[in-house]
């Protein structure tokens, strides 16, 4: 029964911000937001509606490892696995400029400040207000942004949450309502079956809410960015996952930390070893995404086998297996300085590169 309630629940949670994020946009654009604003607002939040019902709802359960690490495994799985799967599968993934200059360096800035406020042990409610006042902000540039939308663009949003067609005022108010039931429904049974599993294989919250749950709540990106890359529409797919990572650390560990009745713990094996992964992994991006501003199948295949290897170590680790310390010493001795040669090389020549220029630039 516990695992029939954690597939429940990840049902509830994809269709319910399916629903919400649907009923939400039309009412916005009822009170005569532009589509396109809210394609690029209520709907990146949408993206993160699974991480932010899950992560409150842990909060207020008590199960503060399983909120701190389903947005951080989810941050890990949104780069090292949606985007490198998408690019391995699907093709070489196309990255707009704005994402290389703005939103790229936003996510490194807000990894880093979560790392950062995390070393006293926990996330106090200060830190949350400051969190999330970052992603009001960021909401408030991207706003501003889609001004300068191109026709096309905004044709596309105004197709998908325009009020010309469809179900009335009144349907989209019981979207909205199911939805949220549907989210909090969701992140209730997905919360205590975790829990439970937690708790049978002897294994820690933190754990669970890295691998099961991080990969779940981002099964939908999984599953969008795949289909994205495999139709051609590859340049979307980057746009999503950065700006979900974004909304994860600013907005839901944001509240989180506000809601939560004494703050946000963090364990000292988030601190040591997945927090750091999470910075060094958006780090990774900024001279990937810069070469030739695209995300190409060898490197994406080379992010598979990366988030193949955190979650093997973490197995690994769990198991109290005797492969863990061997398996440490060829990533830490060998892979990993190589692979952070190979990506000072290939950054530094797409910087002295002069031809280097983003696809809309190129004419």
């Amino acid at each position: 029964m516990t695992y029939v309630l954690l597939v429940g629940g990840f049902v509830l949670l994809v269709a319910g911000a399916e629903v919400l994020v649907r009923g939400a946009g039309r009412v916005a654009v009822r009170f005569g937001l532009s589509p396109i604003v809210v394609g690029l607002t209520v709907v990146a939040f949408g993206t993160s509606a699974p991480e932010m019902a899950v992560s409150v709802g842990s909060a207020f359960s008590g199960q503060t490892g399983l909120a701190v690490g389903n947005v951080v495994g989810s941050n890990i799985a949104n780069v090292l696995l949606v985007l490198g799967a998408a690019a391995a599968f699907g093709g070489t993934l196309v990255v707009a400029l704005q994402i290389v200059r703005v939103d790229v360096p936003l996510m490194i800035a807000a990894s880093v400040a979560v790392l950062v406020m995390s070393l006293n042990g926990s996330i106090g409610r200060l830190e949350g207000a400051l969190l999330f006042a970052g992603i009001v902000g960021y909401v408030a540039f991207t706003v501003v942004g889609a001004r300068s939308a191109g026709a096309e663009e905004r044709a596309e949003y105004e197709a998908e949450y325009g009020t010309d067609s469809g179900p009335g005022p009144a349907v989209d108010v019981l979207m909205i309502v199911g939805g949220v039931g549907a989210l909090v429904l969701g992140s209730t049974w997905l919360v205590d079956s975790a829990s439970e599993i937690a708790t049978t294989l002897g294994v820690s919250d933190l754990v669970i809410g890295l691998t099961v749950v991080a990969l779940g709540t981002s099964a939908p990106e999984l599953a969008t960015s795949l289909v994205a890359a495999v139709k051609g529409e590859r340049d979307i797919a980057v746009g999503n996952a950065v700006g979900s990572n974004l909304f994860n650390l600013l907005s839901v560990l944001g509240l989180t930390a506000l809601v939560a009745p004494d703050g946000l713990p963090v364990s000292d094996d988030a601190l040591r070893l997945d927090m750091p992964v999470m910075v060094v992994v958006a780090v990774a991006c900024l001279p990937v995404f810069f070469n030739g501003y695209s995300l190409k199948r060898w490197e994406g295949g080379l992010f598979v086998a990366y988030y193949t290897a955190y979650i093997g170590f973490l197995v690994l680790t769990e198991t109290g297996s005797g492969l863990r310390d061997p398996f440490a010493v060829v990533m830490g001795v060998f892979v990993i300085p190589l692979t952070v040669i190979t990506l000072a090389v290939v950054g530094w020549q797409a910087w002295r590169n002069p031809h280097n220029q983003p696809p809309d630039a190129l004419g």
